[in-house]
This record gives structure tokens, sequence and C-alpha cells, in this order.
């Protein structure tokens, strides 16, 4: 089966025909699935075999559920989560506790997933926030130094793992000193490469990662007004080389506006710069037949997934294959006690 190197999204809880043939003539690596169609856990259910009987396998289906305001599972449906912050705060406090919180939220949220045939989550955040910053990432980070938030990071990949559900760390190469949103328009980080390495530091502690998502930043230092995202100097020079970083490395979506040109140039500068996906989710509310036209333009302009990429993208789908045993009912008793009070007050 010939793969397109491009993760796409649905526009509804169901598939629509034209969705689901579009899925079918394209044949996408993975899916994302946003909060547009997230109902309930039994139609979550129904969706991905959908997805997996148009696409003719069972790709993987990524979400973002990081906890706190970055989760497209919402109560009461599905269980609240802590903020990167939240586990940053009790890692202060006390460092095993806050490791194990980490692990175990995250555990939890894997639980959710693969019960619902989810195996990959856009999490979590490695970012490091600096004063003044945008507060895109804000309270979704683990802390502002290095060893801490890789430290959480490491510990939440690992319970994700742990539950058969492969991470995605983001925004590499470093999101925190963004003035902006890149939703919105292409953020300039005018910091130094001394400055810099900071941020490149938290994300080389996680090199071994199965998958990373680029950040559309253009850092002034390295390559001025170009984003990483369709940067061969970021992408080579900082991912692949300074931080070693050599999984799988996605776009983040490419509907965003701090890319310029349409979306077959973002989609062409990105696989040229060393992006091995394309992901495009559509996540500003759109009309279904917006969404289907800019998938279906996104998922022409991929590539054949092939070469190294497609060994990358293997590994990654080897590290979601595999679930650990694990007592639901006594990781919330534990997570009780971890965040006493956390679900009544949320």
């Amino acid at each position: 089966m010939v793969i397109k190197a491009c993760i796409l999204s649905v526009s509804g809880p169901e598939l629509t025909p034209d969705e689901r043939a579009l899925l079918s003539a394209h044949t996408p690596w993975g899916v994302i699935l946003m909060g547009r169609s997230c109902v309930s856990r039994v139609q979550v259910r129904q969706l991905v075999d959908s997805i997996w009987d148009a696409v003719g396998r069972p790709c993987l289906v990524f979400i973002d559920q990081e906890g706190g305001r970055v989760a497209r599972l919402k109560a009461p449906e599905w269980p609240l989560f802590p903020r990167g912050e939240d586990y940053s705060i009790l890692y202060r406090q006390d460092r095993e506790r806050g490791l194990e919180a980490a692990w175990l939220g995250h555990r939890l949220i894997a639980a959710e997933l693969s019960a619902m045939a989810i195996h990959a989550d856009c999490a979590p955040v490695v970012d490091l926030p600096v004063p003044g910053a945008h507060d895109i990432i804000g309270d979704r980070a683990f802390g502002n130094d290095p060893e801490t938030v890789a430290a959480l990071a490491g510990a939440a990949l690992n319970g994700l793992a742990d539950g058969g559900v492969a991470g995605v760390i983001k925004h590499i190469p470093g999101h925190g000193r963004s003035m902006a949103d890149s939703h919105l328009e292409l953020p300039r980080v005018t910091a130094g490469e001394a400055e810099l390495a900071k941020d490149f530091d938290a994300f080389a502690r996680l090199a071994d990662a199965p998958m990373a998502m680029t950040a559309h930043i253009s850092y002034d230092a390295i390559d001025a007004g170009v984003a990483a995202t369709l940067s061969p100097k970021l992408i080579q020079g900082v991912i692949r080389e300074r931080i070693g970083f050599d999984g799988l490395l996605m776009t983040d979506d490419l509907g965003m506006k701090a890319l310029g040109g349409s979306l077959t140039d973002r989609a062409h500068g990105a696989i040229a710069a060393g992006c091995d996906v394309l992901l495009h989710c559509s996540g500003f509310l759109k009309a279904p037949d917006d969404i289907l036209s800019e998938m279906r333009e996104v998922a022409e302009a991929a590539p054949v997934l092939a070469g190294k990429p497609l060994a990358r993208a293997e590994r990654a789908e080897a590290m979601a294959a595999s679930e650990k045993p694990f007592d639901v009912a006594a990781g919330w008793a534990r997570f009780d006690e971890l965040f006493p009070n956390f679900r009544a007050v949320a």
C-alpha cells in the first residue's frame, strides 16, 4: 500500500462520504482528531473504526490531549487532567512525587486514549517560557529550566508509552520565547545563540522521543525571518545535528497563519527543509467543505512516505503497539492522593 507522508483530520464526529473518499484515495499515514470530532467514548471509537476502514489499515490516530487548557476530550464525558505547571509545582515541593505524578497523569491519559484505539498523543510540551512571552505556552510548560522540563516531560512520555500511546514532543526547537501566537502570525525570536542553547538543551535531553512537532517560529540568530518548519538550517543544523533528534519530525498545523503562501507551497517547503510528515488539522473554525478542500490540497502535495521518513514512522508505530498492565482504579486513587481535590475543584 502506498502511504502519503501526511496526517489529516476530519470535520465532525462522523466521516462524511467525501472525507471517506479522500482518505481512501490518499491513504495518509495518520489522522488527528480535533475537539469537533469528539462527543463520546462510543462515538470516538466508532469514528476510529470508520477512519481505519477508509484508509484500509489501522493507521495511527492522533489527538492533542496535554491536560489543562489543551485537551480535545472535554468534561464531563472525559476526566480533566493537570496543566504542565501543576506538575512543576509538585516537582519543586518533592521531586519524586512530581515525577510520579507526571508519569501517572499521562498513564491515565493513555488509558483513556487506548480504550478508543487512539495511540498517539501530541504531548508533552517541552518549551521553556520566559518572562514577557506570549501566553500561548504559559501554564502548559513543565517549568522554565531544561532540567525540570526534561525530567517531567520524560516521565510523561514514559507514562504514555506504558499505556501504548506514542508521544510527540513539541514545539521543537522551542516555542517558549515567542512574543506572538503562531496561529495568527510568525513570531520572531531575537535571542542570541547562548540563550537559545537553554531551549535546545531541553529537547536534547529527550532526543530519543519517537516523534516531535516543529515550531512555526523564526529564530533570527540562525535563520532570520524563516519559520523553523520551513528552514533547513533549523531542521538539519539544529534539530537533527545539534539537538540530535532522529525520530519522526512532523510539522505543526500547516493551516496556521505563521506560514505564508499557499498550503501547497507550505507543504513542499516543509518537506524540502527536512520534515518527515505534514500535519494539517484545520484547527480554526471552518465549514466542512473548506476543511475538506484544505485537506485535499495538503494530501495532493504530500510525497509518498518512503526511505528514512518511513523507517522513523515505523519506529513510532512500534512504540505505540504495546501496553503494559495497569490497574486504572488504583491509578486514580493514587492520583487523588497526589492532587487532593483536583477533580472536585476542576
